[in-house]
């Protein structure tokens, strides 16, 4: 009876976003504009996955590109021009339906008509020996990050995609030699990126291959490698080792509340709604096949026009 009386007299929000990336701060944005009564709960910093990237070249309106934190900070205040309010606090627990939703956080409570989850993905680890002990000496997901600290050094990137290449063409900035290691006999990122790869001079492809260990006890040596047609193995010295292998989905507080999908993203319908009325999802957190700042922001965009309209038709 006492929470009762507590949602009683609290105020209910019209929406809540979990998550401040290019995914959350649009949907921010267009929920702003819209007057809806908002709030975004993020536990880090505003940005998500964007602020580890160097350079951004693939979005559109800015031919020149520019650097992923100039980005987010443009969006940020952009969204703030508005009115949106952004709280520092991470979720801790959600009780969602078509009649009320609660969102317990690090800071108290709220209540609210809509929700839309944005809380992005994190690198996926390779799971192999000496990663977890090696993690923060020499193991790293985040070149933009740690790469300047292998200045004149030898490295390795294992992956090949897009990001992969992207962020092994950057250490190239740093270090005197980068091996890229990938398991397949062609790579996954565009042409583009493949040409600009084959093109640079400090960037060595070790094809057909795949990371066994990772060696070293207080730092990284190199690491072990084994040739998936011959079964041969061998040893690449390196003293950093950088791992673009994909994306893990932030959703272990949403098993059993939201409908996932067998990795872990949430599944949407066209409109971004979840299995749940009124709860909606864009972004990396989405099951869909691309993860890139576009498709983060329509999806954001669309996230908070649902949200605009699933209000206006439950009053």
């Amino acid at each position: 009876m006492q929470v009762f009386a507590f949602f009683e007299e609290s105020i209910v929000e019209d929406l809540v976003i979990i998550g401040a990336g290019p995914a959350g701060l649009t949907a921010g944005l267009y929920a702003a504009r819209a007057r809806l009564k908002t709030v975004v709960l993020e536990k880090l910093s505003p940005g998500g996955q964007i602020l580890m990237t160097d350079w951004v070249e693939n979005y559109p309106g800015f031919p020149d590109g520019l650097s992923g934190f100039e980005l987010v900070d443009r969006m940020k205040r952009q969204a703030e021009k508005f009115g949106l309010k952004i709280e520092s606090h991470e979720v801790k627990g959600l009780e969602l339906s078509p009649e009320k939703k609660i969102i317990t956080h690090d800071g108290g409570v709220l209540e609210t008509r809509t929700v839309i989850i944005a809380c992005g993905a994190n690198p996926q680890k390779l799971g192999i020996e000496g990663e977890n002990l090696l993690t923060g000496r020499g193991v790293s997901y985040c070149a933009t990050c740690d790469g300047p600290f292998y200045r004149d050094q030898e490295v390795a990137v294992v992956g090949g995609g897009d990001t992969a290449v992207e962020e092994a063409l950057f250490l190239t900035k740093f270090a005197s030699k980068v091996f890229l290691i990938h398991r397949r006999d062609e790579l996954r990122a565009t042409k583009l990126l493949q040409e600009r790869a084959m093109a640079e001079e400090k960037l060595e492809i070790i094809w057909d291959s795949i990371p066994k260990k990772i060696v070293g006890q207080k730092e990284v040596e190199g690491i072990d490698l084994s040739n998936v047609k011959t079964g041969q193995g061998s040893f690449l010295p390196a003293q950093g080792v950088f791992i673009f292998i994909g994306y893990r989905a932030n959703s272990n507080f949403l098993d059993g509340i939201v409908q996932l999908d067998e990795h872990g993203f949430v599944v949407t319908r066209g409109d971004m709604q979840t299995s749940v009325p009124g709860v909606f999802a864009a972004g990396d957190i989405r099951s869909k096949l691309l993860r890139q700042v576009s498709t983060a922001v329509g999806e954001g965009a669309t996230a908070a026009f649902a949200a605009e309209k699933y209000i206006d038709n439950h009053k």
